[in-house]
């Protein structure tokens, strides 16, 4: 998936509709508007397969909207091969963790990183919480979070 010579990022949450979206959008936007989109290979998936095929949840395509940004991302499940292509792998919380690990741990040649995104937050929040059974401000706060950790994790890979 990656091509050679790209960076890449995989961002990974739970069923690929709330958190993931939200951080590949914020973080497409971020390169794009550096003028590095093109040097990178971006895209989300989750660790589950429950929500395949679909649209980000609308709430969190609102609260992008409302920050300029728009996706047409469709939820997918991590593959074997995302561990093989995607230098990065950065997920939402520590169930995603252990289980983007577990998944790793099969996979012949992995060389992707995984780690937090939220490792790379000034703020020291390591944890995304999804806003799935929350209100749109909670929706807002991952965003805001994305915001935060996409924009060191883009400075420390420039």
């Amino acid at each position: 998936m990656a091509a050679s010579g790209a960076k890449s990022v995989l961002f990974v949450c739970l069923g690929n509709i709330c958190r993931s979206p939200i951080a590949e959008a914020v973080f497409r936007k971020m390169a794009t508007d550096a003028g590095v989109v093109d040097k990178w290979v971006i895209d989300s998936g989750a660790t589950s397969d429950w929500n395949t095929g679909s649209l980000p949840d609308s709430r969190g395509l609102a609260c992008l909207k409302t920050h300029g940004i728009e996706t047409s991302h469709r939820a997918r499940q991590v593959t074997k091969e995302d561990f093989q292509t995607f230098e990065y792998i950065l997920c939402m919380d520590e169930s995603n963790l252990s289980d983007l690990k577990k998944k790793a741990n099969s996979v012949k040649s992995t060389k992707a990183k995984i780690e937090l995104l939220g490792s790379y937050d000034p703020q020291k929040q390591l944890i995304i919480q999804d806003p799935y059974y929350g209100s749109d401000k909670d929706f807002e706060t991952v965003h805001q979070q994305c915001v935060r950790c996409c924009k060191a994790f883009l400075e420390a890979n420039s």
